[in-house]
C-alpha cells in the first residue's frame, strides 16, 4: 500500500472544516490499508501570503523521515497546493478569497494606497494560482460546484466537482425534538446573525434554537439575543466536542445553515447522515447545491421573513420533517469514503 500525505494550509489557534475533511480523508486511507498523515503548510497572516507559497514550493515531500518515499500527496487549500511532487491530487477547498469572490467587500476597506498594493497582489496570486492548478497539480477535484465555477470564472480553469463524505462519527437519530440547531464558525459569512433576526420574526414566534460554535462574532450575536428579549429560546452554547455534536445532531428537528456563498458546508452531510433536514438559502452556496427544496430540506431567500417561515414548516410538522431527513440519509448513503478514494489515490 502507499504512502500518501494530505496536506492542508492552516492559520494558528484556529479551526475549520478543512482540517475535519483532511484528517476524515487520513482516516478513509489508513482504513484502506494506506500509511497517510496530515502535513501542515503555512498559511501567514495577511500581506505575507508569499512566503507562505515560497516555503510550501520549497518543502521537500518526497521521502519521509525514514528514508522511504511518499508515493502521493492530496492538497486541499491555498496555499498546500504549491508543493512539487509526481503524484499530486488537488481537492481543492478555496483559494485566497479575498482575492477572489470577496474581493469587491475586501477593496472597500482599504485605502487608495492599499488598494494599490492588493491590486498588484491579487495579480500575482491569480497568475501563480493558475499556474500551479494547471501545471503543477496533475489531477484537480473540486468540492462543489460552486468551487468549480470560480476556478472556471477566475482562471478557466477546469475541474471535477467531487463532494466530501461526512466524516466517520457515531451519528443516530434519536427524536425530532423541539427545537433547531446551527454550528458554525461565528463569523459574519456564515450568517448566523440572519437566524437571530429570523427568529425575532412574529412566524418564529415560539421557536428554540441551540448555536453552537465560536468566533469574533459571537458577542455580536449574544447582544442580539439579549437586546431581542430572546434569551430563553436561544442557546449560544460555545464550542462543542464531537459527542455533543452528534448528540444535538441526533436530537434536533432540523439544522439551519445558511451561510454566505459557503464552499461545501459539512454541516449539511452531518445533518443528512443523522437524518435530519436543513434550511439553508438560495445563496448559500454548498450546501444549496445537496440540498433539494421540499426534498430534504428547505432552500428560501436569504431574508429573516423567509428563513422564519421555512423555521415554522419544519416546526410545525415533525413528519415532513422526518420524511425529509429520510431522503438527505439516502442520499448522503452514497457519498462514501471508498467511492473518493477511487477518485483520489493514484497509486
Amino acid at each position: 500500500m502507499a504512502r500518501i500525505a494530505v496536506l492542508t494550509s492552516h492559520p494558528p489557534f484556529a479551526e475549520g472544516g478543512h482540517l475535519v475533511i483532511a484528517h476524515g480523508l487520513v482516516e478513509a486511507l489508513r482504513s484502506a490499508g494506506h500509511h497517510a498523515m496530515v502535513v501542515l503548510t503555512p498559511q501567514n497572516r495577511f500581506g505575507r501570503q508569499a512566503s507562505a507559497y515560497l516555503a510550501t514550493w520549497l518543502t521537500d515531500i518526497g521521502i519521509s523521515y525514514d528514508g522511504k518515499p511518499i508515493d502521493q500527496v492530496i492538497s486541499l487549500r491555498y496555499p498546500s497546493y504549491a508543493i512539487r511532487h509526481p503524484n499530486h491530487v488537488c481537492w481543492l477547498n478555496h483559494r485566497m478569497r479575498e482575492y477572489y469572490d470577496q474581493w469587491e467587500s475586501f477593496r472597500e476597506r482599504l485605502s487608495w494606497k492599499g488598494l494599490l498594493k492588493e491590486r498588484v497582489r491579487r495579480s500575482l496570486v491569480h497568475a501563480v494560482d493558475r499556474q500551479l492548478l494547471t501545471r503543477n497539480v496533475h489531477r484537480l477535484f473540486a468540492q462543489s460546484k460552486t468551487i468549480q465555477a470560480r476556478l472556471v470564472r477566475w482562471g478557466k480553469i477546469p475541474s471535477e466537482v467531487l463532494y466530501p463524505p461526512p466524516p466517520s462519527r457515531r451519528y443516530h437519530c434519536d427524536s425530532f425534538g423541539d427545537y433547531l440547531f446551527v454550528v458554525s464558525r461565528l463569523t459574519a459569512l456564515k450568517r448566523v446573525d440572519l437566524v437571530i433576526e429570523a427568529l425575532r420574526r412574529p412566524e418564529a414566534t415560539g421557536i428554540h434554537c441551540v448555536i453552537a460554535g465560536d468566533g469574533e462574532f459571537r458577542s455580536v450575536l449574544a447582544e442580539r439575543v439579549l437586546t431581542y428579549g430572546l434569551s430563553d429560546r436561544v442557546k449560544l452554547v460555545g464550542l462543542i466536542n464531537d459527542d455533543e455534536l452528534v448528540n444535538h445532531l441526533g436530537r434536533c428537528r432540523a439544522v439551519c445553515f445558511p451561510p454566505y456563498s459557503e464552499d461545501y458546508g459539512l454541516v449539511t452531510v452531518e445533518a443528512f447522515a443523522s437524518q435530519k433536514p436543513v434550511i439553508t438559502c438560495v445563496d448559500s452556496g454548498g450546501p444549496a447545491e445537496l440540498v433539494i427544496d421540499h426534498e430534504n430540506g428547505l432552500v428560501c431567500e436569504p431574508a429573516a421573513e423567509s428563513l422564519a417561515l421555512a423555521m415554522r414548516t419544519l416546526m410545525d410538522d415533525r413528519d415532513m420533517a422526518e420524511q425529509m431527513g429520510a431522503v438527505g440519509h439516502r442520499q448522503v448513503s452514497e457519498m462514501t469514503w471508498q467511492r473518493t478514494l477511487e477518485k483520489l489515490v493514484l497509486v
